[in-house]
C-alpha cells in the first residue's frame, strides 16, 4: 500500500514551488545573466528536513550556543608560541566576525597562572597603601555603588609582536587576533579611590590580581582618576572567569597587560613597584638596547579582515572588503584602504558607532575581475595620528621588540582567491 503525502504537505510544496520561482527571478540580477530564465532551485522549491520535522523545544538549550554550522569560528592557540597553556594565549577569530562587538565566548585569553574559578560571595577588593581609610569592598558592596557602561577594545601590547622581523602567520586571527572589543558593566575607580580618599602623594597605584601567578601591574594615578573602571559584566552579563569573573580593571586604550582580571588588591603608593611584568616584560627593546619603559598607550591600528588568509575572495564581481581600526588615543576618524599595495587610495566606508578607544568597523564595496591584489588598510585617528608602515616603524624601533607592532599589514590575494600575509619591501 502506498501512502499519499497529506495534502497540507501537497499545497504547502506547490506553494513552495510557486515561491520558489518567484524568489530566483528577484535573485536573477546576482544568480543568472542577462536573459536567461531563472531555473527553480531545489534548495527552496523541495521540502527540507527542517521544513519538514518539529525543532528542538524552548528548554533544550537553556544558554544559547551559536549554530553547529559555525563549529569552526573558535578561538585558537599557536602550540610553539608558549611553553604551557597555563600561561598563554589565544586568538579571536577576527575574520568570521562583523560589527564591532566581540561576542564573549570569542574574546581572547592571556593567562599568566591558568583560569581563576572565583565564588563571587567570598571574593574581596582591598584597597590600602597610601589611602586615608583602607577599604575592603565585597561584591555586594561593589553592584549597589552608581555604575556606568562602556563600550572599550582591549589589545594585549605583543598584538601583531611575531610579525616584528617579517611575515610569519597566516591569517588574521593570528597576526592580530590578540584583541577584543565589548560593553563593560561596572563602577568608576575614582568611585572607589574617593571612599577610600587618596594621601596628596599617591602617584601610582599597585592592580593586582587573584590568579595563582599574582599578576601585578602599577598604574599611574592620573590614569585610574580619569577613565577607569572596575567591571563586573560585559556584553550584558557576568564576566566569563577567562575574562577575570568576579572583577577586573578596565584601563581604556591601555595595553591588556595593565587589566588585570580576578582584581583582588589596589595598593596606592608614590612610584611604581617594578613589577616582572613593567621590566623583563611589556618593556619595548630598542635596537641599542636600551627599552622603552611606560609604553601603556595603544597608537591607532587597522586590519583588513576579509579578505584574508582564512578568508579568501571566492567570487568574481561584486565583494565587500571589511575590517577593524581602533586607537588608544580616541577616536578613529578615518581608514584608508589600497588594492596595489600602495599606489592608489580610497577613503573606506566606516558604518556602525564611533566610540572612544573603541573599535570601528569599516567597508570597501568593490568589484573583482580576478586580478592580484595587494590590500592595506592605515587607520587616521582624531588627534591626527596615522598608522605607519612597518619599514617607517621599524626604523625607529627596530626589530628587537615584540610589543607594539602597529606597522600596515599587506595581503596578497591571488587570481584563484588564495589570500597570504606577505611584506612590501
Amino acid at each position: 500500500m502506498s501512502e499519499k503525502p497529506p495534502s497540507d504537505i501537497l499545497d504547502r510544496r506547490r506553494f513552495l514551488g510557486a515561491a520558489g520561482l518567484a524568489g530566483a527571478g528577484a535573485l536573477l540580477p546576482l544568480a543568472a545573466k542577462a536573459g536567461e530564465a531563472a531555473k527553480p532551485d531545489p534548495m527552496i522549491t523541495e521540502l527540507q528536513d527542517w521544513n519538514r520535522f518539529l525543532g528542538d523545544g524552548v528548554d533544550k538549550k537553556p544558554y544559547g550556543v551559536p549554530s553547529k554550522f559555525e563549529k569552526d569560528v573558535i578561538r585558537r592557540d599557536v602550540s610553539w608560541l608558549t611553553a604551557s597553556p597555563e600561561s598563554s594565549v589565544n586568538f579571536t577569530p577576527l575574520h568570521a566576525l562583523d560589527g564591532i562587538i566581540t561576542p564573549s565566548g570569542l574574546c581572547f585569553e592571556r593567562h599568566h597562572g591558568g583560569v581563576a574559578e572565583i565564588d563571587p560571595a567570598q571574593h574581596r577588593l582591598m584597597i590600602n597603601g597610601l589611602v586615608d581609610t583602607p577599604m575592603v569592598f565585597t561584591m555586594d558592596d561593589i553592584r549597589r555603588m552608581p555604575r556606568v557602561n562602556k563600550v572599550y577594545f582591549l589589545e594585549c601590547a605583543a598584538n601583531s609582536g611575531m610579525e616584528w622581523r617579517g611575515a610569519q602567520l597566516n591569517g588574521c586571527q593570528f597576526t592580530h587576533g590578540m584583541i577584543h572589543n565589548v560593553m563593560y558593566t561596572g563602577v568608576t575607580l575614582k568611585t572607589l579611590l574617593d571612599q577610600a580618599g587618596l594621601k596628596p602623594n599617591a602617584k601610582w597605584l599597585m592592580l593586582e590580581g587573584a590568579d595563582s601567578a599574582g599578576m601585578n601591574r602599577s598604574l599611574p594615578v592620573s590614569k585610574a582618576l580619569d577613565d577607569v573602571l572596575i567591571a563586573f559584566a560585559m556584553n550584558g552579563e557576568a564576566l566569563r572567569p577567562e575574562n577575570g569573573y568576579p572583577l577586573r580593571a578596565v584601563i581604556p586604550g591601555w595595553q591588556g597587560n595593565l587589566w588585570v582580571k580576578w582584581l583582588r588588591r589596589i595598593e596606592a603608593g608614590d612610584m611604581p613597584w617594578q613589577a616582572r611584568e613593567e621590566t623583563s616584560k611589556y618593556t619595548d627593546l630598542m635596537p641599542d638596547g636600551r627599552a622603552r619603559k611606560y609604553t601603556f598607550v595603544m597608537d591607532a591600528k587597522s586590519v583588513i579582515t576579509n579578505p584574508s588568509p582564512q578568508a579568501p575572495l571566492k567570487f568574481k564581481g561584486r565583494n565587500v572588503l571589511s575590517g577593524v581600526a581602533w586607537s588608544g588615543r580616541g577616536t578613529v576618524k578615518r581608514v584608508d584602504v589600497t588594492m596595489d599595495g600602495g599606489r592608489n587610495w580610497r577613503e573606506a566606508r566606516i558604518d556602525g558607532p564611533v566610540l572612544d578607544k573603541s573599535m570601528v568597523r569599516f567597508y570597501v564595496d568593490f568589484d573583482w575581475n580576478g586580478e592580484e591584489l595587494m590590500l592595506q588598510s592605515r587607520a587616521i585617528d582624531e588627534t591626527g595620528y596615522v598608522q605607519p608602515s612597518k619599514a617607517e616603524l621599524r626604523k625607529v624601533r627596530g626589530v628587537n621588540s615584540i610589543y607594539h607592532n602597529n606597522g600596515i599589514q599587506t595581503w596578497l590575494v591571488h587570481p584563484d582567491g588564495v589570500t597570504e600575509n606577505v611584506e612590501i619591501a
